[in-house]
């Protein structure tokens, strides 16, 4: 048995297979890696100085012919080729994505591979062509995953970028909420004049992220009526002495990384349940950092976090089981992983798995309440040996943003 792997699918659809070119193209395309040296007299070698070739292994890639120029200057591939270069005996179809499975299933046939390995995000078109040839496929639900969890200096540091942006992006939220006057029924006006609600403050946020180079999904915005659900992205009008839930994730357009941060603010008189709410928050998230290092598995530090919530009189339940209005926890993990995605392993809650260097986990817990409402505080942090570096800046971890 000869056994190769394969990674496809559309890079800008697709972060594993971008993770593997780091060559953003809107076709299909296909990473085929071998573990020997194969000359393909079929394509054409990189011209990208920063590929070193592995000793004894083979790297190709194929997409489509007007990218290939760009391709082996750019991506990260030992060979470059297009689908035309592998056309099976009765040629190519006329649709892109079949036509690359196709030449796919052929490259292998040309170079004697009976057996090909993927990852789960593999579209089904290429098991299929794979199939048609003889090629036996196989699913490693760990391939592309575990790879991509520990963060190279490069990937650092544009996840810190983001995170620099995303978070001056709450800043200026939460200033134009804190500074903002009420009205007579508590409904916030900004200085500019506008009533400020979670739907124009979304937009508030989207443009300040657009002018930094960034795409923004929905940021949430939720006033007190939506806070107490942990992802309700917040509507209609927000007040004065309510907890306002800022979370924002946006994705650098040109390096692809995401930021991710979250800040509480409240305008006007702070409740002493909001101050005591947020100082446990801001315990847990202490306690949660300090345990976080390589070889402490997630479900550790979601218990560290609990704990510190316990000790300041609230702590867990599971999504669905606070039925008291006056009911006050956590109902969520303390984390997740971040980085080509805005959320992908690991996690850091029941059963996460045990830290590496390079990880990079959100760490945000927070307290939930029907009645109240909602406080959660974030930052990301990149996982050391003994520890671990937040990736942000010291965003203050406050409820009033007057400065």
């Amino acid at each position: 048995m000869k056994k190769a792997y394969l990674t496809a699918g559309i890079p800008n659809i697709s972060m594993t297979l971008y993770w593997k070119m780091r060559f953003l193209v809107g076709d299909p395309a296909a990473i085929l890696e071998f573990d020997e040296t194969i000359a393909f007299p079929e394509a054409k070698p990189t011209e990208n100085p920063d590929v070193v070739s592995a000793p004894g292994k083979t790297t190709l890639l194929i997409l489509r012919d007007i990218e290939n120029e760009r391709a082996r200057a750019k991506a990260k591939a030992d060979l470059v080729a297009c689908p035309a270069d592998f056309a099976p005996e009765g040629g190519l179809s006329g649709d892109r994505e079949v036509a690359t499975a196709q030449s796919v299933a052929e490259a292998f046939r040309r170079a004697g591979v009976t057996h090909v390995v993927s990852d789960r995000s593999l579209p089904l078109i290429y098991v299929h062509e794979l199939k048609n040839a003889g090629i036996e496929c196989d699913c490693d639900v760990d391939r592309g995953v575990v790879e991509r969890r520990s963060k190279d200096a490069s990937e650092l540091a544009f996840i810190h970028e983001a995170q620099l942006a995303t978070e001056e992006a709450i800043r200026k939220a939460c200033v134009r909420i804190a500074t903002a006057t009420p009205d007579e029924q508590g409904r916030l006006i900004a200085t500019d004049g506008v009533m400020l609600t979670s739907e124009n403050m979304r937009s508030f946020i989207d443009k300040t992220l657009l002018d930094a180079g960034y795409t923004n999904p929905p940021s949430i915005v939720a006033g007190k009526k939506d806070g107490g659900d942990c992802h309700n992205y917040g509507s209609g009008p927000l007040y004065t002495g309510e907890p306002i839930i800022i979370d924002v994730f946006p994705m650098n357009n040109a390096s692809l990384y995401n930021g991710d941060c979250t800040r509480t603010v409240v305008n006007g008189q702070i409740a002493p349940i909001y101050q005591k709410m947020l100082d446990a928050v801001r315990a847990a998230k202490a306690a949660a950092t300090a345990t976080i290092r390589a070889g402490v598995d997630g479900e550790t530090v979601h218990r560290a976090t609990i704990k510190a919530l316990e000790e300041h009189g609230f702590g867990y339940a599971a999504p669905g089981d606070m039925e008291a209005e006056t009911e006050i926890r956590l109902t969520h993990g303390t984390g997740h992983g971040l980085g080509l995605s805005i959320h992908e392993p690991p996690l850091t809650d029941f059963k996460g798995p045990k830290l590496v260097v390079g990880d990079v986990v959100s760490v945000e817990p927070g307290l939930y309440s029907k009645k109240y409402g909602g406080i959660r505080v974030e930052d990301i942090v990149a996982v050391t040996e003994d520890g671990c570096v937040n990736l942000g800046s010291p965003l203050p971890e406050k409820l009033d943003w007057l400065e």
